[in-house]
C-alpha cells in the first residue's frame, strides 16, 4: 500500500472543502494582552489584537497566577514526576482539588489533564462503571464528550439540542430499572446559548437517572464565585458530576470533575486516562489554585466580563453585521461558507492586525461557518472601534459572495 499518498488524498480532502487548519504563530506580550505578536509566513514581526481566545478574563496574565508558578518551579522544579500513582501527587496537587470540590459544594475533585481527556476518561468509565448503562446526550455536546459516550460502550440516545420533550420521550422508552446518564454543557461555546439545566435535573429525578454538567465555558465566568451556571442558578446539589477545565477562565491548563466523594474515588481508581496520564506539573497546578481562589471572591471581574461582551454585540449590530445573537458572553458573526471564512479572517490578520480564526466544520455544522470573537474585560473601545471598522471593511468587499 502506498502510505504516503493515503495521507495526502486526506490532506486533500480537508483542503478541498475548504477546512484546512492554519495556525498562527503568536507570541502573547506579558502585561499587555489581548496584544500579541505574529510572525508571519516570511518571518515578519507584527503586532496584533486577539479577539478569539479562551482566556476569557486574562487570567493567564495575572500577578497573582504567574507568581504562584514561579514559586513553585522555585521551590519544587519543573515536572511532576510521574503519574499521579507513582510520583506525581504533589500538595499542589491535593490543595487544588480540595479548593474545585469548594467551588462546586461537592466531597470531592480529580484533576485531569485537560477538559477533554476529563470529559473522555470520566464518561467512558462511568460505562465501565454501571453495566447497562444508557447515556442520554444533547446533540451538541462537545467532541470529547462524544468520544467518552462512545468508550463507554453501551446504549446510548443524542436528544435534539436543549429540547426536553424530546428527552422525557427517550428517558420514557427506556427500562425503568436500567441505569442511565444525562449528559450536557451549560454554555456551548459555538452559538453562546445555555442549556436547560433545571428540567434536565427535573427528569433526573422523574427517570432515576445521574446528572453529567460539562460547565467548562462558565467556570470563573458565572456565578457569585465562578462557579458556573449551576451556581447562578442554585443548582450545583442537583448535579451528580459537575466537569470544568482550567485552561479557558482561569487562564492555566487542566480539566477536572467534582462530585460525591465515592464517585470521585471510583473514577480515580478505574479510569485509564487518569490513571496511565503523567500529572500536571507542579506549576502549573499552583497556578491554577491561585486563579481559582482569586475568581472566587473577584465578582466585578464577571461583571466587566459580562459588559464587555454586551457592548460589542451592541456595536456588532449597530454596524449591520451578520450578528448571530446569543445569551452569553460568546459573540459570533455569521459567514456561511468555509472558504469564505478564511479568506475573510486572513485578510483582518494581514491588513488589520486582527486576529480571529474561522470556525468550520467539524466544529460548527456546515452552512454555518462563522468568526467567534470573546471579548474580555481588557477589550478597551478604543480595540472595539477598530475591530468594527475593519469588519464592515471586510464583509462590504465580500458582500456580493456572501449574497451569491
Amino acid at each position: 500500500m502506498d502510505y504516503r499518498s493515503a495521507f495526502q488524498a486526506s490532506l486533500a480532502r480537508v483542503r478541498a472543502e475548504g477546512r484546512y487548519r492554519v495556525f498562527a504563530n503568536l507570541r502573547r506580550i506579558k502585561g499587555q494582552f489581548p496584544r500579541a505578536h505574529w510572525r508571519t509566513p516570511d518571518g515578519d514581526v507584527r503586532e496584533v489584537t486577539v479577539w478569539c481566545s479562551n482566556d476569557y478574563l486574562g487570567m493567564g496574565q495575572s500577578a497573582c497566577v504567574t507568581g504562584a508558578m514561579k514559586q513553585a518551579i522555585d521551590d519544587v522544579g519543573a515536572g511532576a514526576g510521574g503519574t499521579r500513582n507513582i510520583s506525581g501527587t504533589t500538595n499542589y496537587h491535593v490543595e487544588l482539588e480540595r479548593s474545585l470540590a469548594e467551588l462546586h459544594d461537592k466531597e470531592s475533585a480529580l484533576l485531569f489533564t485537560s477538559g477533554y481527556i476529563s470529559n473522555q476518561a470520566t464518561i467512558a468509565t462511568l460505562g465501565k462503571i454501571l453495566p447497562g448503562l444508557i447515556i442520554f446526550s444533547d446533540a451538541l455536546n462537545h467532541a470529547s464528550m462524544i468520544e467518552g459516550v462512545k468508550n463507554a460502550g453501551g446504549q446510548k440516545h443524542v436528544w435534539r439540542h436543549n429540547d426536553l420533550a424530546h428527552l422525557e420521550e427517550l428517558l420514557q422508552a427506556a427500562p425503568k430499572d436500567a441505569p442511565k446518564l444525562i449528559a450536557l454543557e451549560s454554555v456551548y461555546s459555538m452559538d453562546g446559548d445555555i442549556g436547560p439545566l433545571e428540567g434536565v435535573c427535573d427528569l433526573a429525578e422523574k427517570y432515576g437517572a445521574l446528572t453529567y454538567l460539562d460547565e467548562v465555558h462558565a467556570v470563573g465566568l458565572y456565578g457569585l464565585r465562578g462557579g458556573g451556571i449551576a451556581e447562578r442558578e442554585g443548582l450545583m446539589d442537583r448535579f451528580d458530576i459537575i466537569e470544568g477545565t482550567l485552561g479557558k477562565a482561569y487562564g492555566v491548563m487542566g480539566g477536572y470533575i467534582a462530585a460525591d466523594e465515592v464517585i470521585v474515588d471510583a473514577v480515580r481508581s478505574w479510569a485509564p486516562g487518569f490513571i496511565f496520564t503523567t500529572s500536571l506539573a507542579p506549576a502549573l497546578a499552583a497556578g491554577a489554585r491561585a486563579s481559582v481562589e482569586y475568581l472566587k471572591s473577584a465578582h466585578h471581574l464577571r461583571e466587566q466580563h459580562q459588559a464587555r461582551a454586551a457592548e460589542l454585540k451592541q456595536r456588532f449590530r449597530d454596524a449591520g453585521l451578520p450578528l448571530m445573537e446569543s445569551e452569553t458572553h460568546i459573540v459570533p458573526l455569521k459567514v456561511g461558507d468555509p472558504v469564505l471564512c478564511k479568506r475573510m479572517t486572513d485578510e483582518l490578520l494581514e491588513e488589520h492586525g486582527i486576529y480571529v480564526q474561522p470556525i468550520n466544520y467539524p466544529t460548527v455544522p456546515r452552512g454555518t461557518e462563522r468568526m467567534r470573537f470573546t471579548p474580555t474585560p481588557l477589550h478597551d473601545d478604543g480595540m472595539m472601534d477598530e475591530l468594527v471598522t475593519a469588519l464592515r471593511a471586510v464583509y462590504a468587499r465580500h458582500a456580493a459572495s456572501m449574497v451569491a
